[in-house]
């Protein structure tokens, strides 16, 4: 299927890695021309040539989202080759901690970051989307926003503003031909979800070998209808159909990608 969005640009924030680095891949594929950004130049650059020697067109951009002069630096170099007209707010940080034991300074990080670095850059691209009368803003979210884990409450809370965020946004750019919406994924196959199921093996004697490890931790951690994690692949395709022709009349909506683990309508 042509998703029409060749020649298109996007900026995927924290894309040097995960699922931001799928969404990359998977836009460029479909013809995108794609910005990946990232704080670390090598592994930022990296995904790029990946995306570049395989026929795909990528640049990049460094900067620290979290303060005005890193988001500056990274809307530059986004429309340095020219316009952008698609938004993905991907990157974020979580802590993992139990409720009593994120600090203060650790919710104001959290919050900073995964919410709002996302509107800096929303505030710096979105003038000139309004120019161009076409454009794609997507949130990457998550289904703790919508069933929290007593763990993790920062990070919960700040998926929650990033799921209310986009409904507003999307009632400010009625009319515009810009659509906002949201992508909640459930618990996905990342590296740092990798690492953090190989230390819980052990103690919750989910195996051996991996394969049983990943099999048992789906079936006791996640408790999901498909019995498995989730793939960033899965979620990069959720956000390419929202970036095509045929989601013009899709706003102010989230897709989750979670395997059926949210319990909800």
């Amino acid at each position: 299927m042509d998703l029409r969005i060749k020649g298109k640009r996007a900026l995927i924030t924290g894309s040097s890695s995960g699922l931001g680095e799928a969404i990359a891949i998977m836009l460029a594929a479909e013809g995108a021309e794609v910005i990946v950004h990232g704080r670390d130049k090598e592994r930022t650059k990296a995904v790029m040539d990946k995306i570049n020697q395989t026929g795909g067109t990528a640049f990049y951009g460094i900067g620290d989202l979290t303060t005005e002069e890193g988001a500056d630096r990274v809307a530059a170099a986004a429309l340095a080759d020219g316009q952008v007209d698609i938004l993905i707010n991907n990157a974020g940080i979580y802590h993992g901690q139990q409720w009593m034991d994120v600090t203060s300074a650790e919710w104001l990080e959290t919050y900073n970051t995964n919410v709002v670095s996302g509107i800096r850059m929303v505030q710096r691209l979105l003038p000139q989307m309004r120019g161009l009368g076409w454009g794609r803003i997507v949130q990457i979210g998550g289904i703790t926003a919508i069933q929290p884990m007593a763990i993790q409450p920062d990070y919960n809370a700040s998926m929650a503003a990033r799921h209310n965020l986009t409904v507003s946004l999307a009632r400010d750019l009625k009319g515009s031909e810009i659509t906002s919406n949201t992508v909640a994924p459930g618990a996905m196959m990342v590296e740092s979800v990798k690492n953090l199921i190989l230390e819980m093996a052990a103690q919750n004697n989910w195996g051996d070998l991996w394969d049983e490890i990943e099999k048992n931790a789906a079936a006791q951690f996640i408790q999901n209808d498909t019995g498995r994690f989730g793939k960033p692949e899965e979620v990069a395709g959720a956000v390419a159909y929202l970036m095509s022709t045929f989601a013009d009349n899709i706003t102010g909506s989230m897709i989750r990608v979670d395997g059926g683990q949210t319990f909800s309508v």
